[in-house]
């Protein structure tokens, strides 16, 4: 498949299954499709289910924030294969570096549907410990996740633990093509490349950077940005679930094996706006939208399904109501969080350790809270360092 930018090049693009749901046997791609084909109907079944509870979610939270019960909401709707997708690539060990829309992948990972919304809500300044689930929080300023990832690989990679197939850790940061423009971002690959550390660098290129679309980005291909660093890079029909889990599957195993950071840019498209407060209308036709709504990730997966007498009215039904469980458990859940975590909780987890200047900001912050003058603050953390500036 090849797919193309604003001056409508060819762009090579990893597909195996089209838009009417066939699987696809283009020369090229057997060892993807041989990944893909190890999937059984139960784990297409599987990512099905979870492709159509993710999107239940996103309407759900959408209706939340409309109702005021968010103070904000980014929808994922449309980019479902690509979360999911990947998401099923990973193993209980790897680690997950989001930024604020893989609500999929989040899913997948097993995290509490309520705890998800917490930051949105601002009952919480992240909303899960993320050791429970090996999945960081969530990441409001763009790009700057992507360096926090490649930390953590780098001190994976110089732990006792060994990357072989069996006991490896791999990492993955997910961002937006928006965040490609970040320095942050370009940074992260520097040091990753040069490093060799165990990462996988996941763009979601759904073409809009709020209102930017990407023509006005770049003037080459995104996955090229990985090549330019030195990485095996891939763009992929983000649309397509099978095509989306077989690159990452190879991805994060050369990441296990020693074999170094890799890029993949899932090609998909955002349906919904860039967050609650967004109006895409402004900037984008009902002509476009329509064209993406017939390439909808989760109607192409259905179809392969149906096709092989693996989706009927049952397992149909059975989804829905799981979709009604989780309907009510977030508005009863998410009605139900207090106000807010108390600002002193800021100081809690900077460090792993006690640590003089925190701690010495605390104070300044508990006596100036407790209405007391507090000294200077530049003082203060003078103090806590000795004397030295």
């Amino acid at each position: 498949m090849t797919t193309t930018n604003g001056s409508n090049e060819a762009i090579p693009t990893l597909q195996l299954l089209d838009p009417r749901g066939r699987r696809v046997t283009t020369r090229g791609t057997k060892g993807y499709r041989d990944r893909a084909a190890a999937l059984t109907t139960e784990d297409l079944r599987g990512m099905y289910r979870d492709m159509v509870l993710t999107r239940r979610f996103d309407d759900e939270a959408t209706s939340l924030q409309r109702q005021g019960e968010l103070a904000l909401f980014a929808p994922a709707r449309g980019q479902e294969a690509a979360q999911v997708g990947s998401a099923y690539a990973l193993r209980p060990q790897d680690y997950v570096f989001p930024s604020y829309r893989e609500h999929g992948v989040l899913h997948v990972r097993g995290l509490d549907p309520v705890d998800r919304l917490r930051f949105f809500r601002g009952s919480d300044h992240g909303g899960w410990n993320p050791t429970e689930h090996n999945t960081a929080v969530y990441t409001i300023v763009i790009g700057a996740h992507a360096l926090h990832a490649v930390g953590y690989a780098m001190g994976v990679q110089r732990d006792d633990t060994p990357h072989d197939e069996h006991d490896g850790t791999a990492v993955i940061t997910y961002f937006g093509d928006g965040a490609t423009s970040q320095g942050d971002v370009n940074e992260s690959m520097v040091y990753a490349a040069v490093n060799e550390a165990p990462v996988v660098f996941f763009l979601q290129n759904n073409q809009w950077a709020i209102s930017e679309p990407t023509t006005r980005q770049t003037k080459t291909p995104l996955y090229k940005r990985g090549e330019a660093f030195g990485m095996p890079s891939l763009r992929v029909d983000g649309n397509d679930v099978l095509a989306v889990y077989a690159a990452t599957q190879e991805a994060m195993e050369r990441a296990r094996l020693g074999q170094g950071p890799s890029f993949i840019e899932a090609f998909t498209y955002r349906m919904g706006a860039h967050t609650t407060s967004d109006d895409p209308t402004r900037y984008r036709t009902s002509e476009q939208e329509e064209m993406w709504r017939q390439r909808d990730p989760i109607d192409r997966l259905g179809a392969l399904l149906r096709s092989e007498d693996a989706l009927d009215d049952e397992f149909e039904a059975e989804i829905k109501a799981a979709g009604d469980e989780l309907g009510a458990k977030l508005r009863t859940g998410v009605r139900a969080l207090d106000g807010g975590p108390a600002v002193s909780s800021t100081f809690d987890d900077v460090y792993a350790t006690p640590h003089g200047v925190v701690a010495a900001e605390r104070a300044w912050y508990e006596a100036y809270d407790a209405g007391d003058p507090p000294a200077p603050q530049y003082a203060i953390a003078e103090s806590a360092q000795g004397g030295a500036r």
